[in-house]
Formats: structure tokens, sequence, C-alpha cells
């Protein structure tokens, strides 16, 4: 009730209605001050997944580079210790594929070279006890054919070319009781811990090709050393 004294009276209603304003207001301003709090908490976990992505990423991408540069490695080792040389298949046809010749030297210092030259090689081949199951170039002519392919003295010989003749009889001729036609063949031949005799004789049966056809000589190089 309205007690009078100088202070004008107002109505129930409308105090009810100024203390919900302000309540409500109140709210208001709790709700925003919620969802600020939320954005907040929202961006920083956000922020925090892409920091998150972003490392993974990267450790990601180390790991394809490594991948890759070890790969890159592999294969530039390979191709330090291979060569493209012919190959006999069993049809009788000759193939070029390449072959891995594993270091015979220490180190990493050399490589492997392939050359082909006409016989007379104008070579000096031979073998050291320093050295085991190593056949080396030990002089070159200068006007040889061996030269001029580019072998050099000190040259360790891995594989060479070598021919075979055997006796190959069709079917119809077994069956006749035929006794074959000889056939000469080309081949790599493997040097590595072979007797120099057999190496020499091996290079000298090239002369039996009956095309004719250059030596094939694989080589093992000090890196040092030019084609």
């Amino acid at each position: 009730p309205c007690t009078g004294f100088g202070t004008p009276c107002k109505p129930r209603g409308e105090l009810r209605s100024r203390d919900t304003a302000l309540r409500s207001g109140g709210s208001t301003d709790d709700l925003l001050e919620k969802a600020r709090r939320l954005r907040d908490e929202v961006s920083q976990i956000e922020s925090s997944k892409a920091e998150r992505q972003r490392e993974e990423d990267e450790r990601e991408q180390e790991r394809l580079n490594e991948e890759k540069e070890a790969l890159r490695q592999k294969n530039e080792q390979r191709l330090r210790y291979s060569a493209e040389v012919p190959i006999l298949k069993d049809m009788g046809e000759e193939v070029l594929e390449r072959v891995d010749f594993p270091p015979r030297l220490k180190g990493g210092r050399s490589r492997i070279v392939a050359i082909q030259a006409p016989l007379p090689l104008g070579l000096v081949l031979g073998q050291d006890d320093a050295l085991p199951g190593l056949t080396t170039v030990d002089e070159v002519a200068e006007e040889g054919n061996g030269a001029s392919a580019g072998v050099q003295v000190n040259d360790i010989v891995r594989a060479i070319t070598a021919t075979q003749t055997t006796m190959e009889t069709p079917t119809w001729q077994l069956l006749a009781g035929g006794i074959g036609q000889p056939k000469t063949k080309r081949f790599m031949y493997s040097v590595d811990g072979r007797p120099l005799e057999e190496v020499l004789a091996a290079i000298g049966s090239n002369r039996m090709d009956p095309d004719g056809r250059d030596v094939w000589l694989v080589l093992e190089r000090n890196d040092g050393d030019s084609d």
C-alpha cells in the first residue's frame, strides 16, 4: 500500500515489470558471455586440431622424403654396380638385360663399366695373390682394340662374352637316327674366381662366333678413373 509521505506510489504491476526486465537483462548478458566462452573454446579446439594435423602432415612428408631419398640411393647404387649385357635366352635369342655385379673392391670407390671391342683386344691380363679370384688388366696396347674401346690398366674383368659349340639335333632327325648339326652360341661368362687360363680361353672363343660380333667386357674400375 502507498504510505504517502511525499513519494509517489507506483502500482505493483509496474514494479514487477521492472524487476523482470532487470532479471531478463542479466540473463542475456550471461548467455552472451557463455556464447563467447564457447566460441573461444571451439576456436582453441580447432586451432589445436589444425596444429596436430600440421605436425602429422610434416611427419608424413618427412617420411616420404626419407623413402624417396633411400630409393634414389638404392637406384644410384644399382646403376653404379650393374650393366646392360646380352643374355642368351632359352629359345636362342639374345636380349639386353641389366645385370648386377656386386663390387669386389671395398670402400665403395669403384663402378661397373661395359665395353665392346673386336678381337684381338691388345690386353695383358693377370691375377695377383693379393687379389685372389680377380683377373686384372695389367697392360693395354696403345694402338689395340681394347684401348680404343676404353679399357684401362688396373681394370678388373668381371665378365666377358664367350662361345660354345654344341650338337643340336631336331626331333625328326633323332627319330631317323641322325647325329645332329653343330651350333655355336654366345653367352656371358662370369670371370670371378676363374683360373686365368680359362679366362683367356673364353676370350679367345669369341673367334668362333659365326656372326663375328665384338667381345663384351664387364669391368670394375676405380671411381677416380674416367670412362
